[in-house]
């Protein structure tokens, strides 16, 4: 099945569009080159037909991310980040978007 992506602002920039099969963990990846110190790295999810959902944030720290049974990575610079699904299912299928904010 396939996953979308879409780059919330152009502070970030993500792959459009990434494919795995069901039960195959997968990346999913930001960059966020300019991301200042106070600034957080936000993920959420649109199902097809509902309203974008939050999945996570945090500002330096990985974390574990239980909703979709994954983690929210990031580098030791801030500059990048990646939402890993370990064990995704068709149901998963969605557009994922990051930002950064407050």
């Amino acid at each position: 099945f396939s996953l979308s992506v879409a780059a919330v602002t152009a502070q970030v920039q993500q792959k459009m569009s990434l494919e795995t099969t069901e039960g195959t963990g997968i990346n999913i990846t930001c960059s966020h080159p300019q991301k200042q110190i106070e600034n957080y790295i936000h993920f959420y999810r649109q199902l097809p037909g509902r309203a974008p959902e939050f999945l996570a944030l945090t500002a330096r720290r990985s974390k574990d991310v239980a909703a979709i049974g994954g983690e929210l990575w990031v580098s030791a610079d801030g500059r990048s980040s990646a939402l890993w699904l370990g064990r995704p299912r068709l149901g998963d299928a969605a557009v994922y978007s990051c930002a950064l904010g407050p």
